[in-house]
């Protein structure tokens, strides 16, 4: 279906929806709908409220939340008009779906070039991640009968990868690659771009967000392997972080001399993201390895009313915020149509960080930001070549690419362009692309304008 009809089923579904509650309801109908958004904003609320608060308020801050919903399922039942709320949903939920996909633009993939095979390729492999996924697909085999040197972990000892992949280099490997997870890729990353060698990405960690984004295939992890024989070459960035004032008074920086000049990226890199506040504080804590609900429960109404914990002032660019509560910074922004800004993004080349900051202070801002996601005022949205993330302590918790660190303040991230060769299948499944946020004057303009166009009517 072509993005002129897509964006016409949106408007018409978008139509139906209200048709059918004017029609099979009359104006009762929409008083209960007006009745459904209060339940949700009150829902909402209730959850701000067990976060941030103990003892009996946090008792009933739950109950509200539980009875909220289902008041409203029964109120609309009394009426006899439970299955005209639900169609009605159902068309709104389609018109916005076919909207969105109207609006996506179709995106270029990152560029790739053919390259020779590598000669002494070298692997580490963990086989502890993802539950044992180098055991379960054999990968260690796989990669030793294409011509690799394995190097598998051993999991009851502490063993430097960034080391082991240095070493590597030095006897000749002109491939390093990794079966394990992001915090794992991001050490061994950054040595293939210090000696500008190509990097493989074997998907056995847990979530696999960096070879999600490569459009790996994540189910099954043998095949990326296939970059041995039948790979191709990407360009990508790479975050990193530095810590604390440069000695010289300067602000630090990459040791990037261009696109294929690496001499080394200085600070710790990252592949995915480094997050600050709220989510760092809790996993710093000795507790969290054993009970990760009771602990959450326990330190957020302090973390999240900012009684406890350090008070973060960050500068993106041209942008300040003072106080949030969580802050992610992201090697290359997510996508905008991701309601949860965690998903995927489109590209890793694009040179820019993202950054997103929660700043939260009240049960309606919560609720807000539950009704209007990226749109919401306690949720900002930016892209940046350089994010500082400062505090009123010497030091923060961090956690970069999943491992929890404490760094000095201020912390700098920024972005190195395209230092990083990402030897790949050539055949992989790629990345779907996400539809794009929703924006309904757009979508009536592209359903309109696109149609005069067609037939040769289009405005001057």
């Amino acid at each position: 279906m072509s993005r002129r009809w897509t964006a016409r089923l949106a408007l018409v579904t978008g139509l139906a929806a209200l048709a059918v509650l004017v029609l099979f309801g009359g104006f009762t109908s929409l008083l209960l709908m007006a009745v459904g958004w209060a339940g949700l904003v009150l829902t909402a609320a209730g959850v701000w409220w067990m976060l941030t608060r103990t003892g009996w308020i946090r008792v009933l801050a739950g109950l509200l939340v539980a009875v909220a919903p289902l008041a409203v399922l029964l109120l609309y039942a009394a009426a006899g008009l439970l299955w005209v709320v639900l169609v009605s949903l159902a068309l709104w939920a389609l018109a916005v779906a076919a909207g969105s996909a109207a609006l996506t633009e179709d995106a270029e993939g990152m560029p790739e070039r053919s390259t020779a095979r590598a000669e002494r390729p070298f692997v580490i492999m963990n086989p502890r991640s993802g539950g044992g996924k180098v055991e379960k697909f054999g990968l260690a085999e796989r990669a030793r009968a294409l011509g690799a040197e394995v190097v598998l972990l051993d999991p009851d000892r502490r063993q430097d990868v960034a080391e082991l992949a240095r070493q590597a280099v030095e006897d000749g490997a002109d491939l390093l690659g990794v079966a394990g997870g992001d915090g794992t890729q991001a050490l061994v990353a950054a040595v293939a771009a210090e000696h500008d060698i190509p990097f493989m990405v074997i998907c056995a960690g847990t979530r696999n967000h960096f070879a999600m984004d490569l459009g790996l295939d994540r189910q099954d992890p043998s095949r990326c392997l296939e970059a041995l024989t039948d790979g191709v070459e990407l360009r990508v960035d790479l975050g990193y972080i530095l810590e604390g004032e440069p000695a010289d008074g300067t602000t630090g920086g990459p040791g990037v001399t261009g696109v294929t000049g690496v001499t080394g990226v200085a600070g710790r890199v990252f592949v995915n993201s480094a997050s600050f506040g709220v989510y760092a504080e809790v996993v710093q804590s000795p507790a969290y390895r054993d009970d990760k609900a009771g602990t959450i429960l326990e330190m957020l109404p302090a973390l999240l009313t900012q009684s406890g914990g350090s008070r973060l002032s960050v500068r993106a660019d041209a942008l300040t915020m003072d106080g949030p509560q969580a802050v992610l910074v992201s090697n290359n922004p997510y996508q905008n149509g991701d309601p949860a800004g965690l998903g995927r993004r489109e590209r890793l080349d694009s040179g820019e960080l993202g950054m997103l900051g929660v700043q939260v202070s009240n049960a309606a801002e919560a609720a807000a930001l539950l009704l209007h996601g990226r749109q919401g005022r306690g949720l900002t949205a930016v892209t940046a070549r350089e994010v500082l993330v400062d505090a009123d302590a010497p030091a923060i918790p961090c956690g970069v690419d999943g491992e929890a660190l404490v760094l000095s303040t201020p912390v700098r991230c920024r972005i190195a362009p395209g230092v990083l060769r990402v030897r790949v299948p050539r055949h992989r499944p790629g990345v779907p692309r996400a539809a794009a946020a929703m924006d309904w004057r757009r979508v009536r303009q592209l359903a309109l304008t696109m149609g005069r166009a067609a037939t040769g009517r289009a405005d001057a």
